[in-house]
């Protein structure tokens, strides 16, 4: 009897009853959109982030770059960040490759991206301010540190502050027993936070791509490594910290 009933049904219907394949992603969605997404994504977020410092008010002191970078990293995040992930930060991109939450393809090109999208952002920073504004605040690069006494305070609180960050975004995003719709809003709010608790201390970088690009465009380059050594420690720590102790099952390689 089913046979029969087979046998009378048209070619439509038996493709509409038969299981259906998974269409396989193009490669253009894989690999280069997530690129293109993460370029942009940090060329938005560098040129608020800069021209919110190089136009910030004395009388807000660090709350004007502080909303500004957060709201901004979490705009962007909402916006993009289910293309790429919404990275926007190499440091970001290392810890999340730690855990198995991106491709080891794309790391090096996520990296360049986000230098890219670092020195497009901070170059258009500058093109749109009053040169007597970009030259004050010394284009948004990080000269906060003047001394190699400061050093050690600066180095610290980079690889602390980006610990949180990098663990706000991999636990509210990438980790599937924490991970939350609000993971944008809680990543921006900790940048947020960061910047308001150490800007005196360090600028409260926390984004190697943020540092670099105002550092090519206005050529200043005193103390840069720190805003590339603290950042990517802080990105080991919590991949560390993750995969041994915090992580999910499927990404905790002990104790499963």
């Amino acid at each position: 009897m089913m046979d029969t009933e087979l046998g009378n049904m048209n070619f439509k219907e038996m493709e509409e009853i038969a299981p259906q394949k998974e269409k396989k992603p193009h490669w253009f969605e894989v690999y280069v959109q997530p690129c293109l997404a993460e370029l942009l994504g940090t060329t938005l977020f560098v040129f608020v982030g800069c021209l919110s410092v190089i136009e910030s008010s004395p009388d807000t002191g660090r709350l004007q770059p502080a909303l500004a970078h957060g709201l901004a990293l979490g705009l962007t995040i909402a916006i993009l960040g289910g293309i790429s992930g919404g990275h926007f930060n190499p440091a970001v991109s290392l810890g999340a490759f730690i855990i198995g939450g991106l491709n080891m393809i794309l790391v090096v090109p996520y990296w360049i991206c986000q230098l890219c999208g670092g020195m497009i952002g901070a170059a258009l920073a500058k093109a749109l301010t009053l040169e007597n504004n970009y030259t004050s605040a010394g284009g948004a690069a990080f000269n906060v540190v003047t001394s190699d006494s400061q050093v050690p305070r600066a180095l610290g609180a980079e690889i602390v502050m980006t610990l949180f960050l990098v663990l706000a975004v991999c636990m509210g995003a990438i980790n599937s027993k924490t991970a939350t719709p609000l993971a944008p809003f809680c990543i921006g709010f900790t940048v947020a936070v960061d910047i308001l608790a150490g800007g005196a201390i360090s600028g409260a970088c926390m984004n190697p791509a943020r540092a670099f690009g105002p550092a090519v465009v206005a050529n200043y380059w005193a103390y840069h490594w720190i805003y590339w050594v603290g950042p990517m420690i802080g990105g080991l720590l919590v991949g560390g910290i993750i995969r041994l102790l915090l992580g999910d099952p499927k990404i905790r390689l002990f104790l499963k």
